[in-house]
């Protein structure tokens, strides 16, 4: 039987090396084709869906260790790479026949349309799904926030925080077998216990407007669909 989804309007947060797999840098083409497809099985069931896309699998700028390069520099390189990854994941949608639009913080006119809120709801409204590059198009500002400030801006219901982990734990899973998941959070406990979510000013922002933020395994094939409709996977954070 198949079931319904349980929201009409979400923004997916895929991280850089979501695109990369398991190789150590840049863009696997059969991951960015298998995320396409899922994308493609949600879209079907009638969701609105948004974007935002981060460059960490070819350049982050936040944590360059390089006394040469200015720390607004390195943020500006970074959101060049999201660039990118937004065009491999566009070029992928489109071949399995998904309409898709690129908006940008940062202009790249014979790319992509620049960011202008009121036309990524009317592409949402329309069927398309939108691709967010660019971060927010200011340095010192990580990709998370830039999830956090298009889920608001666009109304979405909820961010899907695509990660490879299923859920948020109180300890590094691969480091200490005993740590614990959470199955649901709160955004002020999340900020207080530095836990690796999203960064304080991404949190305090989906705090502040009360955006839902559910956090899952990519890796493992049909979660988004799982989430989406509702099933209980990953960890909630919410107020």
């Amino acid at each position: 039987m198949k079931k319904s989804p349980v929201y009409k309007r979400i923004l997916l947060k895929l991280s850089g090396e979501a695109l990369q797999g398991r190789q150590k840098y840049g863009i696997n083409p059969q991951v960015v084709r298998t995320i396409a497809e899922e994308i493609k099985d949600i879209k079907e069931l009638g969701l609105e869906i948004a974007i935002v896309v981060g460059g960490g699998n070819i350049f982050r700028g936040g944590v360059a260790d390089n006394k040469d390069l200015a720390r607004s520099t390195a943020d500006y390189m970074g959101m060049l790479a999201t660039g990118i990854n937004a065009l491999a994941l566009q070029s992928a949608l489109e071949r399995i026949g998904v309409d898709t639009r690129i908006q940008t913080a940062i202009e790249m006119r014979d790319l992509a349309e620049p960011y202008i809120r009121r036309r990524a709801i009317r592409h949402l409204e329309k069927g398309r799904v939108v691709i967010f590059s660019g971060g927010t198009g200011s340095p010192y500002f990580t990709t998370d926030t830039a999830a956090a400030l298009r889920a608001v801006e666009v109304g979405a219901e909820v961010i899907l925080k695509a990660t490879k982990v299923d859920g948020v734990y109180n300890a590094d899973p691969v480091l200490h077998p005993e740590a614990r998941r959470y199955s649901r959070l709160k955004y002020m406990e999340a900020i207080k216990k530095r836990l690796k979510i999203m960064d304080s000013t991404a949190l305090s922002l989906c705090m502040d407007n009360g955006m839902p933020i559910i956090v899952f395994n990519l890796r493992k094939k049909g979660n988004i669909k799982r989430v989406v409709e509702g099933e209980t996977i990953g960890t909630v954070v919410e107020g």
